[in-house]
């Protein structure tokens, strides 16, 4: 009965972590996940090493959040359906290491701030280390409906999961501190209602006059996108596309063209560009282009104006270049089928693109999900432009994921964000981070919108994530030091008292 019971409460910290997913896109259910932690908190209370629980519990929020990284590598990368499986769990498996930072909270119970600052410091970890991937970082789950939003223009994402942490601990002593029941509601009032506050707040300001912008959706199918077959096919279903548009300016998704630059037919390119001078409008390309030895997955202008250039510079491990080659070279010559798997790196600062009164950050596929790269175009640029293409994943959660958090990088911004993708989410979103206009996933069309740039700063763009990483530093700092010291003290009084004993 023992054995059966340890079982079942081993699978009760993995059912608890999956809940989390119901606080992300497309569920966007935010106050699952400060009740998840807080249920979480009650559970390991008394567990004074609960190392176990807390990898089952972030187990448990990445098998079902990442769940799509499976269909990429299996369906469309070719790899063989155990390894596929295997890949996919050992990833989340290693993402849910970072959630051990929650073991301290048996030892540190009765001190919120000091738990908050750790996780956020380790969450932190995960954006960067081995190139980084904080999807499913906490803070998304507020994005854009929940009060706690308010924030992401000061601190940041990672400031809101900060705040997700220490109200989850609050709520845990709510339920163990009656004596201070009275201030812990207030802290949370104080906490959320300020929230509320801040984002009635307009950090930016409106920039010269509306622009007309159409995002373009090819919907090609994922298996097709690179069979030599289908080019012609999909030439054509963009060019269709691209003649309907009136626009100023009319965005392609990335790699929206199945060809080098080079090898794109020229009198398909010169009736594009014939349809742009009659209309006095610019189009963007995303196209893998070639110079010399190097190649890169680019977004390339033109039109009207004079050409421009934008080289993606955060490359997807595994995805877009091999870390490590020669001992990881064998996953790409044995058991994946993906093409241009070994690009070059863009400049790691590159300035936007300007049409008319506007100038545009361009940043593509899952770029956008780092915030503190975002800003290194800023505060020049008025306008953010994603250019994505998520068929990579199916019909899987992915895309709203990754519609969220291009909702959050708006929002930290205080800039419009463009989203042209291939199979969606295409979508318009306000620099409030709500999305205006979207177009419906897995099929073929254009979406148009007057699309406003905006100047100014907001605090993240100043700062970026340096002052929610300096406050964690020095709470856990502190707190670590005056215990320590604090300690030492009582050991010196315990001694005094045995010497005069």
């Amino acid at each position: 009965m023992t054995f059966l019971f340890k079982q079942a409460l081993n699978t009760s910290y993995l059912i608890l972590g999956s809940l989390l997913v119901l606080s992300f896109s497309p569920f966007n259910f935010y106050i699952i996940l400060p009740l998840v932690f807080t249920i979480f908190f009650w559970l390991i209370r008394k567990n004074n090493l609960p190392v176990k629980e807390c990898l089952l519990f972030g187990l448990g929020l990445f098998i079902f959040g990442i769940y799509w990284i499976y269909i990429c590598l299996q369906k469309f990368g070719g790899m063989p359906e155990i390894l596929a499986i295997l890949s996919t769990f050992i990833l989340c498996l290693f993402l849910s290491l970072f959630f051990l930072s929650l073991s301290v909270f048996p030892k540190f119970k009765n001190q919120p701030l000091l738990v908050a600052a750790i996780f956020t410091l380790v969450e932190w970890v995960r954006s960067w280390i081995f190139t980084g991937f904080p999807w499913l970082t906490l803070g998304y789950s507020q994005v854009e409906g929940s009060p706690l939003a308010g924030y992401i223009p000061i601190t940041g994402i990672y400031g809101v999961s900060f705040l997700l942490i220490l109200t989850s601990h609050l709520l845990f002593l709510l339920l163990n501190k009656a004596h201070q029941r009275l201030w812990i509601i207030f802290l949370i009032i104080i906490i959320w209602g300020g929230g509320h506050f801040l984002k009635k707040i307009e950090w930016t300001e409106p920039n010269g006059d509306p622009i007309e912008v159409t995002l373009l959706q090819g919907n090609v199918k994922q298996d097709e996108k690179w069979d030599q077959t289908k080019i012609k096919k999909i030439l054509n279903k963009y060019e269709s596309l691209i003649l309907k548009s009136n626009s100023p300016l009319t965005v392609l998704p990335e790699t929206s063209i199945p060809l080098l630059l080079e090898y794109i037919p020229s009198n398909y390119l010169n009736k594009i560009k014939r349809h742009m001078n009659k209309i006095d409008g610019n189009l963007i390309l995303g196209v893998i282009e070639r110079n010399d030895a190097d190649i890169y997955n680019s977004a390339i202008s033109f039109g009207e104006d004079e050409s421009q250039k934008y080289r993606k510079y955060h490359l997807v491990p595994f995805g877009e270049y091999v870390p490590l080659r020669g001992i990881f070279g064998f996953i790409y010559e044995d058991l994946l089928n993906m093409p241009f798997n070994d690009l070059s790196r863009g400049e790691r600062i590159q300035l936007p693109m300007k049409f008319d009164q506007q100038k545009i950050a361009i940043n593509i596929c899952y770029e956008d999900v780092f915030g503190n790269e975002i800003i290194r175009q800023l505060p020049n640029a008025n306008i953010l432009l994603n250019m994505s293409n998520d068929a990579w994943y199916g019909h899987s959660i992915a895309a709203e994921q990754h519609l969220q958090i291009s909702q959050a990088r708006a929002i930290e911004t205080g800039r419009m964000m463009l989203r042209a993708t291939n199979t969606g989410v295409t979508a318009f979103i306000n620099e409030k981070g709500k999305v205006i206009n979207k177009l419906p996933q897995f099929q073929s069309g254009s979406l148009t919108q007057n699309v406003q740039g905006f100047n100014g700063s907001t605090p993240f763009i100043k700062y970026g994530h340096f002052p929610i990483l300096i406050l964690c530093f020095l709470i856990t700092s502190i707190t670590l030091l005056r215990k320590k010291l604090i300690s030492k003290f009582l050991a010196v009084i315990k001694k005094q008292r045995k010497i005069r004993w």
